[in-house]
């Protein structure tokens, strides 16, 4: 579960490191992000050469939180760190990046990020 303010690890090779959550867009007046959600998000904290820089406002989707996920067959799934993939832009559930590091939760080809899922080093 991510707020607004809640500072996420970039899981793809943008060039971005560390991104804070400042809106969720056609949420309504939903206050919590899950896994598979897609986010608006700052740049904190990127490499110098990277495509994106710090301060740019890029949409992403959630790919791990550290809160249990509750999955339709009663298991639950929690992950190290809250994190996130850079995508096109809303409408495109593309990743900006070639490359996905880290675990990422089934439930992300599930709701229509393939290329996302296929990308990954582990699916769980």
């Amino acid at each position: 579960m991510l707020q607004v303010r809640s500072i996420l690890t970039i899981a793809d090779n943008t060039g971005a490191k560390q991104a804070m959550l400042i809106g969720m867009p056609g949420m309504g007046n939903r206050r919590i992000a899950r896994i598979g959600d897609i986010i608006m998000v700052s740049v904190k904290e990127a490499l110098p050469h990277g495509e994106v820089k710090k301060g740019d406002i890029l949409p992403a989707v959630v790919v791990r939180t550290r809160k249990e996920f509750r999955r339709k067959d009663g298991s639950y799934i929690r992950f190290d760190d809250n994190a996130c993939v850079v995508i096109m832009s809303k409408d495109v559930k593309d990743p900006k990046g070639t490359r996905i590091f880290g675990p990422i939760a089934k439930e992300l080809k599930d709701k229509g990020f393939n290329k996302i899922a296929s990308l990954a080093e582990e699916v769980y």
